[in-house]
C-alpha cells in the first residue's frame, strides 16, 4: 500500500485509538538517500534508561531534535533537543503536509540490525501533548510493528517499509501498547523518525 495507489486509508486498530499506515511516501531512491544522509550526519548516541533500578545502555542509538531545547523525560532519563537540520525540517514538513498534523520535535532511533528492537510500551509521557499525533517515518530495513490492547486480547501488526509513514493518534497511547520486535532475520539497519508534540 502507498499513496500512489490512491487506496483509502483505514484504521489498523478496531477501537480506542487511531493508527493510520500511509505506506511508502518516498520512492526507493529517495528513501535510500535519506537513510544514508541521516546515518552519517545525525549525532547518534546510545540510549540510556533505568529499568528496575538498573542503569541500562542500549545498543540502539537515538537523537532528539526540536523547535526549542525541549527536555524529554522517559525511562528515568532526560534529553535536551538539538536544533533542526534543514533535512529534518524538510522531512517534518513533508509528514505534516501528508498527515494534516503538526509537530515540534522528533526522536530518532537507529537500529543496527534485527537484534535491536523496543519492547512493549506507550508513548504517554506527561511532556507529550495528550492524544496528540505521533508520526513514525521509516528508512532502511523493513520491520514488523505490533500493537496490543492494554485490557483485552486484541492485537494488530503492520510491516513498516523503507520510506513509509505511520500515524498514531487519538486515545491510542492510553489504551494500546506497541513494540518493534527483534528478529534474527533482519541483517540491515533501520532509522525511524518519530515526530511528536511537546507541551
Amino acid at each position: 500500500m502507498n499513496l500512489f495507489d490512491n487506496e483509502p486509508l483505514t484504521n489498523l486498530i478496531p477501537f480506542d485509538g487511531i493508527a493510520i499506515y500511509y505506506g511508502k511516501i518516498f520512492d526507493v531512491e529517495k528513501s535510500n538517500f535519506y537513510f544514508n544522509s541521516l546515518f552519517k550526519q545525525i549525532e547518534w548516541k546510545n540510549d540510556e534508561a533505568i529499568i528496575f533500578g538498573k542503569h541500562i545502555i542500549t545498543a540502539r542509538k537515538v537523537a532528539w531534535y526540536g523547535d526549542k531545547p525541549y527536555e524529554y523525560h522517559y525511562s528515568n532519563g532526560t534529553k535536551i533537543a538539538q536544533q533542526w537540520s534543514e533535512e529534518l525540517l524538510y522531512l517534518k514538513k513533508t509528514v505534516e503536509n501528508i498527515s494534516g498534523e503538526t509537530f515540534n520535535s522528533c526522536l530518532l532511533n537507529l537500529y543496527h540490525n534485527g537484534n535491536e528492537g523496543v519492547g512493549w510500551h506507550s508513548d504517554d509521557e506527561k511532556t507529550l501533548k495528550k492524544n496528540g499525533a505521533i508520526a513514525s517515518l521509516s528508512f532502511g530495513a523493513s520491520r514488523n510493528f505490533n500493537f496490543k490492547h492494554k485490557k483485552n486480547p486484541h492485537k494488530a501488526s503492520i510491516y513498516l517499509e523503507n520510506g513509509s509513514l505511520l500515524i498514531m493518534k487519538g486515545e491510542i497511547q492510553q489504551n494500546w501498547l506497541h513494540c518493534l520486535p527483534k528478529s534474527t532475520k533482519i541483517k540491515h539497519p533501520r532509522i525511524s523518525l518519530t515526530f511528536r508534540t511537546i507541551v
